[in-house]
This record gives C-alpha cells, structure tokens and sequence, in this order.
C-alpha cells in the first residue's frame, strides 16, 4: 500500500511523537510505501519518502494554508491511502487527536477570569481553525475517524453530521516499561523529598488548559497545615501570583519516568484534553490519579481502584478528599490499570482501520 501521512510538524526525537515514529515504524514494517508530508521535521524516520509542504503566512492563516497546500501536492501523486494526524481538507482517515476546537474554546471560556470571557475564541486564528474543522468532519471529505477518547467521539457527533458508525477508538499508547524503571529515591533527594513526604506530581505544559491552577489553591490551603505533603510541577507556563513553599518548579525532564517514580499521587485538573497521555504514564507507574472528567484519559480511571475523576476541576473540596484518600492507603501502590496502556496495542488497532479504509477505498474506486 503506498499511503501518504500528513503531520505538520514532525520530531523523530520528542516523547510527544513516539506514536508517530511507532506508527511509522509499524508501517515500514508491513512492506508498505509511506511519505510523510509536513511542513518541517526533524531527524530522518525510518523507510519513509519525506515531502516538504511549503507554507507562508501568519499564526491564523498557516493551518488552513497548509491543509490546502498538501491537499494540491497530493492530487499531484497517487496514494492508495491518505492518513491525516491534522485537520485538513480531504483524507481517508483522520486521527481527531487535538479534540474539537469549539469545545476547548467553550471550556476555556467557562474557566476563564470574568473580565477575559467575551474575549476568548475572537480572533481570526480561531476562526479559520473552526472553519477548517468543519471541512475535516465533513462525511464527503473524510471515510474513518480515529478518536482517542469516547468523549472525543461523542463530540463530534454532537456537533457535525458524521456517522458515529464510521468513527473508531484507539486510546494512546505508552511505552510501559520506560514508566516502570524510574529511581524513586534519587529523583527525591534530587529534589529535596523526605521518606515521610506524600509528593503529588503534575506534569505538562500549557498550564491554563491544563489546570494547574486548581491543584495549586490546594497546595496554597494545605501550605502550613500539611507540611509534608509537596507538589511537584514538571514543564513549563506561566503562573499568576505567588508560588506555595510547598511546590518545586522542576521545569521539562527529558527522562521524567524519574518524576513518576518520586511521585505518591499524579493529580493532572485540564479544562478541556482529548485524551492526556500523561494519564497513562502514570498508571504505567503504578501511580493513583485524580484527574477531571473533561478529560477523555479519565475513561482510563476506575474509581478507587485506581484513581478518581472529579466532575468539575475546579472542584477543591472533591480535589482534597480525593488527595486524603490517596495519602490514607500507600498499601494501593501500585495501583492497576484495567485497559491496555501500551503503545504496541495502539499502533496494531489505527493499522487494522488504516487496512480497513484501504480496502473500502479499493471497493468502490
């Protein structure tokens, strides 16, 4: 099968883009014929043919000019397939792994200050990104869906009239074995965690989206009533106000199995996520989670078992309660995971459907 693969932006290094490189990989691997076309790259994956899609323009114009860019250069060469990881103009498969633009903005909007709320989702980037997500979703421009999440899935058809029957879900993938073989008590002592310590670990960037905001009033309020409980933050954003003594600003880790492993509890809020891969590495890891229900990696999480949801991220009381009950039990660790975590499952799962739209294709061609 020669199958075209459009991804904008492509690392052969980052952890972000290890499905992409697996899938590649997997792909190369079955004798397929795959190019890979993006608008820039980094490293050289293997057995792929690259294509550079050339793209000028400001922030709210670069999508759409890309999705038609890559849309002319593919109707210069023929594909028995055309596999798309972004929102573009025709496709055979689509993988919907940024959500549904609309709601992320209505979420942003419900969680914003007062004064910000009018003001979230103007713009013309906004815009041509809802523009362009009408024409992915649209049943005559795309065959398959892939969602990461069933929230994802209910989503789309909720709001545009693709056939539920045509959407499939493959949750993300780690790799479950680089979660498993941290150092717990360098990664401590690196940053200053006592044995008697109950360290919660956020990791992200994006803080905003990612609701980091709401796990810091929580270590604001136990500052000094709970002096040994500590908060962890990996990544980068911005944060208003002051910093709580009791939370460690560790920055990006490249190897932050080793946060994981440090950790007693992963507490990752987000006002709006398709589906957090962080959840997963988590639960990898053994770790409990409290995550929100606006996140579709929540589907990962049976109550008590191994984590909690809470309706709303903004929930302090139900952030605490959760966090307590936690702290209570460090017998649960390592907590299960009831789904498949690893990325191995995810690549075999989009590679059956990417054959099943092939061969639906070749049916009606």
């Amino acid at each position: 099968m020669k199958l075209a693969l459009i991804r904008r932006q492509f690392s052969a290094v980052g952890g972000a883009e290890l499905y992409v490189q697996r899938l590649l990989g997997g792909l190369a691997d079955a004798g397929h014929e795959v190019h890979l076309y993006a608008e820039k790259w980094e490293g050289e994956p293997r057995g792929v043919t690259l294509h550079q899609v050339p793209v000028r323009g400001g922030r709210a114009l670069r999508p759409v000019v890309f999705a038609e860019n890559v849309d002319r250069m593919l109707a210069a060469g023929r594909h028995d397939l055309v596999f798309s990881l972004e929102r573009t103009v025709r496709q055979d498969v689509y993988r919907a792994g940024d959500g549904v633009h609309a709601v992320w903005l209505e979420q942003r909007r419900r969680y914003a200050s007062w004064w910000r709320r009018p003001f979230v989702g103007l713009g013309a980037f906004h815009a041509s990104m809802k523009a362009l997500e009408a024409r992915t979703f649209d049943p005559a421009n795309t065959r398959r869906i892939i969602v990461n999440s069933e929230m994802v899935g209910r989503e789309i058809t909720a709001r545009f009239p693709f056939p539920a029957d045509r959407i499939h879900l493959v949750r993300n993938g780690v790799n479950v074995a680089r979660f498993q073989n941290g150092d717990r008590a360098a990664t401590r002592a690196r940053f200053g965690f006592t044995d008697d310590d109950f360290v919660l670990l956020f990791v992200g960037s994006g803080w905003e989206r990612k609701g980091l905001a709401f796990l810091l009033r929580l270590m604001r309020q136990w500052e000094g009533a709970e002096p040994r409980v500590k908060l962890l933050v990996v990544g980068k954003g911005r944060l208003a106000g002051r910093v709580p003594s009791n939370v460690v600003l560790a920055g990006p880790m490249r190897e932050v199995e080793h946060a994981f492993a440090a950790a007693d509890l992963m507490s990752f809020l987000p006002v709006y996520e398709p589906c957090a891969n962080v959840i997963a590495e988590a639960l990898a890891a053994g770790l409990p989670v409290i995550t929100s229900r606006s996140n579709g990696a929540c589907e990962l999480i049976d109550e008590g078992v191994n984590g909690h949801v809470l309706d709303d991220p903004a929930d302090l009381p139900g952030l605490e309660k959760a966090a307590r009950f936690w702290r209570a039990r460090p017998e649960a660790r390592p907590v299960p995971a009831s789904k498949p975590l690893d990325i191995e499952t995810n690549v075999r799962e989009t590679l059956r459907i990417l054959e099943l739209a092939a061969e639906e294709k070749r049916r009606v061609a």
